[in-house]
């Protein structure tokens, strides 16, 4: 492995519940979902040294500075600095990335991850031109209109056609995922790693019997001609997760069980093509890690559709059997800010909590064609 002994580690790893928009989280906002999860994870920290700083993603908030209200809230100290990071879909894990970076140079304890409460984002309008109705702001531009902006439905239903991904294929990715998540869930795979929100403490979206036969029957959903449906792309959701990262000095005096960051990664491509990101965002980071896809133990990559996923594993040579052990987005729900963060939650469980491997593996795509992606490695186990 390259630079390991500079390497940060993540010794706490926890996450809410997953709630569908408008139904269990729905009352939440941002900040107030955050709190919980900050709350904890600044206890988890103690041993270590006070948070020294909150780096929290979000996509679709209330505006300004939604990790410092969420620390407040949570009640870490007015002397916590915190700051909001906006990467899109990827600003989960891009706020671990910083804190990382952060930590490979200065001593520190900082709790990183996102938020995202869709269920309260607010209801915003473009500025009207002369004559003209205000307009529905409906999300944020991806990228310049003359480039090619288009909605992260259609341009996934585009990307899985070009790639040959039949609807079958994408179909019978998207039972397997939902079924995995309902058996872990059943068995309380998720129980370790779940913060509860007031008296919400289980995932909304798994439910056994979506078999691909069920989602066989479902209507496109963005392209009259598409592939991509409701049940094989991921839903709208409410949610936070965040970890504790800490300096490699500082995991030495206490080495407790834990992630070591061996490399991330940050990468660009086509914005018209948004999905794809994760791809270069993953090769990158595994060949900083000096390590390939058969040494990984556990690959996370966000499933924000079928297709997307399938097409993805293609290029990179990874079996789609592989991706998301225990369910991904589509199984357990995409809260898009805090996305990231959850795959790697989702590793500090299958790693850390009941080890099943060494090596894991988080990738996520975002809109505007970025991804980011983590390689770790379990450490301090007996």
């Amino acid at each position: 492995m390259r630079g390991t002994s500079s390497a940060p580690v993540v010794v706490a790893a926890v996450r809410t519940p997953i709630g569908t928009a408008g139904r269990s989280l729905a009352h939440a906002t941002a900040a107030e979902l955050a709190a919980p999860v900050l709350a904890h994870l600044g206890r988890a920290a103690a041993d270590h040294g006070p948070v020294d700083e909150v780096l929290l993603g979000n996509c679709m908030g209330p505006g300004g500075d939604v990790a410092r209200v969420a620390t407040l809230r949570a009640g870490l100290g007015a002397t916590v600095p915190a700051l909001t990071v906006d990467r899109q879909c990827a600003s989960g894990l891009a706020a671990v990335v910083t804190a990382v970076a952060a930590l490979r140079s200065e001593r520190g304890v900082v709790v990183a991850g996102g938020v995202e409460s869709a269920s309260t984002a607010p209801w915003r309008f473009w500025p009207p031109a002369p004559g003209e109705e205000p307009v529905r702001y409906e999300r944020a531009p991806f990228a310049p209109a003359e480039t090619g902006d288009p909605d992260m439905g259609v341009a996934n239903d585009l990307f899985a056609q070009q790639r040959g991904i039949t609807r079958e294929q994408q179909d019978e990715y998207a039972a397997r995922s939902h079924a995995r998540a309902h058996a872990a869930q059943q068995a309380g795979g998720f129980d370790a790693e779940i913060v509860p929100v007031g008296d919400v403490a289980r995932d909304d979206r798994p439910r056994g019997g979506l078999t691909a036969e069920r989602l066989a029957r479902l209507r496109p959903a963005f392209l009259p001609a598409g592939t991509v449906t409701a049940g094989n792309s991921c839903g709208i959701n409410d949610g936070a997760a965040a970890v504790v990262v800490v300096d490699a000095d500082t995991y030495a005096a206490r080495p407790v069980p834990g992630l070591r960051v061996l490399a991330t990664a940050t990468a660009a491509f086509d914005p018209t093509c948004p999905g794809w990101g994760l791809v270069p965002a993953s090769r990158v980071a595994l060949e900083r890690a000096g390590v390939g896809l058969d040494d990984i133990d556990v690959v996370e990559l966000n499933e924000a559709f079928a297709g997307q996923v399938l097409a993805c594993c293609a290029e990179l040579g990874l079996e789609p059997e592989r991706v998301c052990p225990e369910g991904g987005a589509l199984g357990l729900g995409h809260p898009w800010g805090a996305s990231g963060a959850v795959l790697l939650v989702r590793l500090f469980t299958q790693l850390v909590r009941r080890p099943g491997g060494r090596l894991g593996l988080a990738a996520i795509a975002a809109g505007g064609g970025q991804g980011v992606a983590v390689v770790v490695e379990a450490v301090g186990g007996p």
